[in-house]
């Protein structure tokens, strides 16, 4: 790429020293090490809390620790499930067959009958709402053909997601030896899910619902949806074996939450660990939004192309987490050559978008060609020297 100098422009915004950028293309990945963690106790035997958006951890306690999880299995169940129908392999309104498999799970459940014809949308809202294991084995029955090839489908996902701790042998939490994870990757699935597929919460934020024509009545077990102001959702767990777990996400304003409690005493001081994680996060933090420069340019001069310019196509960078009350500015730069030779390819990376604090990069997301141009040929440059003979 032939580069005749470059285009440098800067933005400062009164922001905090530790924060962490997001981009519509990052990742799941959390993030460690942008702010000291929190130091403080909850009831519970493992747990954390992240920033939805950056994956930034803001607290976490024994988070690597692998224990059972309980019902919190049925993120993946969902997850899967969602995936499932972005691609067009299901429907909401098909029918869900109800096997002799399904019928026997034991625990929480909506009483599924052989052959009873509940839509796929009943289904989950069986499992968001009532946590129903029957429901949650039905569909992963439907969706992996068997429960055994789902569970495949599950542990394949974990492994794309990082979740390097977790295995699972079941789809509905139901305690077995090996099924494990920890608080971390509980917080990288649900952050997967939340972020991905934000319609879940169109189901976990449902408090009362029926089936079967009002016969059937669902309460959503995850009580802080009465009681916690901008919780929306996510998923409660409890055997003999997890204890009692959630992950609750919540939102205020622009800050979205993400808080993993596993293995605590009693429902109540499962949602007190919850709240006060919680709280600790909306106390202490809040997104800010990022802007590009106005003065950005729009389009690159393209040298020996058929085009004379390329036009720009810039990231969206959704925010930064910053802490309150910190006043110090972070950077937006950004990097763009003066021309670029032809040929361009569309979607070719032409510079970047640079966010920095203190000379610390905080993330670099690319500028690319909205369009290709091709190099420039005999045939066009005739073209153009009779438009120019023309002209009057």
């Amino acid at each position: 790429m032939k580069q005749k100098g470059w285009i440098h422009s800067l933005v400062s915004v009164g922001l905090a020293a530790c924060f962490a950028v997001t981009a519509s293309a990052e990742t799941q990945t959390l993030q460690a090490g942008r702010f000291e963690l929190a130091q403080f106790d909850i009831p519970c035997r493992t747990a954390i809390l992240i920033d939805q958006n950056s994956g930034t951890i803001l607290y976490e306690k024994q988070a690597d620790q692998q224990v059972p999880i309980a019902s919190i299995t049925k993120v993946m169940t969902l997850l899967l499930t969602m995936e499932a129908l972005e691609q067009g392999q299901v429907s909401l309104d098909q029918v869900v067959p109800v096997s002799d498999h399904a019928y026997n799970m034991g625990g929480s459940q909506i009483w599924l009958e052989p052959r009873e014809q509940l839509t796929l949308d009943e289904m989950i809202r069986a499992i968001c709402i009532s946590s129903a294991n029957d429901a949650a084995v039905a569909v992963a029955e439907f969706i992996g053909g068997s429960e055994d090839a789902f569970v495949e489908k599950m542990n394949a996902k974990a492994a794309e997601l990082g979740m390097d701790s977790t295995h699972f042998e079941n789809a509905c939490g139901l305690d077995a030896s090996g099924h494990l994870s920890t608080a971390r990757d509980v917080a990288r699935m649900s952050r997967e899910i939340l972020n991905k597929y934000p319609k879940i919460l169109e189901y976990t934020g449902i408090w009362m619902d029926t089936l079967r024509g009002g016969q059937t009545h669902l309460i959503n077990t995850n009580k802080l949806l009465k009681r916690y102001e901008g919780i929306t959702g996510l998923k409660t767990g409890t055997t003999s074996g997890a204890g009692v777990c959630l992950s609750a996400s919540a939102t205020r304003g622009d800050l979205s939450l993400i808080a993993v409690v596993l293995g605590s005493p009693s429902s109540a001081e499962r949602f007190k660990a919850a709240t006060t994680l919680l709280d600790y996060g909306f106390a202490n933090f809040e997104q800010a939004k990022l802007e590009l420069p106005s003065s950005r340019p729009s389009e690159l001069t393209v040298e020996q192309g058929n085009q004379e310019t390329v036009t720009l196509q810039y990231p969206e960078l959704e925010g930064v987490l910053v802490k309150k009350g910190d006043t110090q500015p972070v950077e937006v730069t950004l990097d763009l050559p003066q021309s670029i030779e032809a040929p361009v390819e569309q979607g070719q990376t032409l510079g970047t978008v640079n966010v920095s604090h203190g000379g610390q990069n905080l993330g670099q997301w690319p500028i690319v060609a909205a369009q290709p141009v091709q190099k420039l040929t005999f045939k066009v440059v005739l073209l153009r020297l009779w438009e120019k003979v023309l002209e009057p």
